[in-house]
């Protein structure tokens, strides 16, 4: 009998001792990282703001006014590029514009724009959604020069793979301006990726999924609910499927899955939204209003303001650097076409998908103004046990008023958003593990393991801590990556000013393939 007891009680025992481990993993990493966490999302003195969102604003500002205002002048420029029209097969590379683009957009749009801007909305009210498109619109020529240089200093090789990114132009670009420094900060921006690649663009990804696919299949007490190494191993053996294949494996899942889950959601945005056409042009007004005098929002305009820069940041990554990883693989002999391509994922990415979100959020009467103190709340039953907005359930109730399926929907797009960012990182933290420690196909097979063994440890595991510090690490990569901008930013110009005026004298005309 005795034994018996023993059998009976020993899954119990062994969950209680995984979660002590959790618990003491997260312990650990809290206490050795949390200066660093504490470091790269300080507020500035006397505000909530975070340093790290002026670094990045800041930044945007000086790009857009440098180039002129490249993000508007070039528009429709770079919808040529992606088309292909200018395109040549026969120029070093391994994937298409469209290919580079749908890449980088896959390891930006995600929990982002379902969850961060339900919870910017939340507290900022409508008007933080004005912010939000204006740091997005702004983060464009950010976009545009980081992308630029990833593919100017790329490394092309013999078998036709390339590498690129900012760990190239740190060294090279400041080698050819006379600069010192470059080697230290592309080591530096290195290790921050790698780091990133494991935690936010890998477990909390996969913890995610998880936590929706129990939500969807039963919720607390269902088969997979205290079982994420069930879904980590699925994951995991279907990212490994795809990344092994290279950056060529990656663009092909990329770009069927991205335009897929991106008119997946716009496309529910859209019923919603026409299903209250007649609440649109009120919509627009909360938002207007509530951008310059913050209505019912707690710190008034200040707070709009706050919640819509920060959201755009976290969001569309514009300034990180990682987005120039993956552009840099693109086949052209000329470094402006995929910056100017590159410009396009911040205004997909925050401009348009996470504007449905909030606008829907906006119509749908989830967010109701409290009558004692005037502010902003939402619905009972959306927020947190800690009180604060959980954006997930937020943006969920929000369509749910509108498409009573959209839970599953929004279970789909979770799981894909996941799946993609998780593609993308892994190609991120591949070209930075490899500018560590060389290129050869052991070393890449040897990240590529490790990555997905991570993926199976952010299904299974609570580790906040190890998430929080992985999401300063990816921030810490912005610090480097925009100081080199501005030292480099003379010779993006020069070759802004060459592609532009070739373009315009005509020497560049579209690509027409041989009969």
């Amino acid at each position: 009998m005795g034994l018996l007891a023993l059998i009976a009680t020993a899954p119990a025992a062994m969950a209680q001792e995984a979660a002590s481990i959790d618990a003491m993993v997260n312990d650990i990493f809290a206490s050795s990282t949390g200066w660093f966490v504490s470091l790269i999302f300080a507020p500035l003195p006397g505000t909530s703001f975070p340093w790290i969102v002026l670094w990045l604003v800041v930044g945007a500002t000086v790009f857009t006014i440098y180039f002129r205002f490249i993000q508007f002048r070039a528009f429709g420029h770079a919808i040529s590029l992606v088309k292909g029209d200018y395109s040549d097969p026969n120029d070093a590379g391994e994937v298409s514009h469209f290919q580079a683009l749908a890449t980088a957009l896959s390891g930006t749009v995600g929990l982002g724009n379902i969850a961060g801007v339900a919870v910017a909305v939340g507290i900022g009210g409508p008007g933080a959604t004005f912010w939000m498109i204006l740091a997005g619109l702004m983060g464009m020529a950010t976009k545009f020069t980081e992308c630029t240089l990833g593919v100017k200093y790329r490394n092309e090789y013999p078998d036709g793979t390339v590498s690129g990114g900012p760990m190239y132009y740190m060294v090279k670009g400041f080698k050819e301006r006379g600069a010192k420094g470059g080697k230290f900060m592309a080591i530096l921006f290195a290790i921050f990726c790698i780091g990133g690649s494991f935690g936010g663009g890998n477990m909390f990804q996969a913890n995610q999924a998880h936590a929706q696919i129990v939500n969807v299949f039963g919720g607390e007490g269902s088969f997979l609910d205290g079982k994420g190494w069930i879904t980590g191993i699925i994951l995991a053996g279907i990212v490994f499927a795809v990344i092994v294949g290279g950056i060529k494996s990656i663009a092909q899942v990329t770009e069927k899955v991205v335009p897929f889950m991106g008119i997946l959601y716009v496309g529910a945005a859209l019923i919603v939204l026409l299903m209250n056409a007649n609440m649109i042009g009120w919509a627009f007004g909360q938002i207007f209003e509530g951008a310059f005098t913050g209505l019912g929002v707690a710190g008034g305009f200040v707070g709009a303001l706050i919640q819509g820069f920060k959201r755009a940041a976290f969001s569309n990554e514009a300034g990180v650097g990682s987005a120039a990883i993956a552009h840099s693989a693109v086949r052209t002999k000329e470094p402006v076409t995929e910056g100017t391509v590159a410009l396009l994922e911040p205004f997909i990415d925050t401009v348009v998908i996470c504007t449905m979100t909030a606008l829907v959020i906006t119509i749908s009467g989830a967010l109701l103004i409290d009558p004692e103190t005037g502010r902003y709340m939402v619905e009972e039953g959306v927020i947190m046990t800690d009180g604060g907005v959980s954006g997930v359930a937020l943006t969920s109730y929000a369509f749910e008023q509108g498409l009573s399926w959209f839970p599953y929907i929004l279970a789909i797009a979770v799981v894909l958003f996941a799946f993609s960012t998780m593609i993308s990182w892994s190609y991120y933290g591949l070209k930075a593990w490899t500018y560590l420690f060389g290129e050869g196909k052991t070393k890449e097979l040897v990240f590529k393991l490790l990555f997905c063994f991570f993926v199976i440890v952010g299904a299974a595991a609570q580790l906040g801590a190890v998430i929080d510090f992985s999401d300063a690490m990816i921030f810490a990569m912005a610090v480097v990556n925009i100081i080199a901008l501005y030292v480099l930013i003379p010779i993006a110009g020069r070759e802004v000013n060459s592609y532009f005026s070739r373009l315009k004298s005509g020497e560049i005309r579209k690509f027409v393939a041989a009969e």
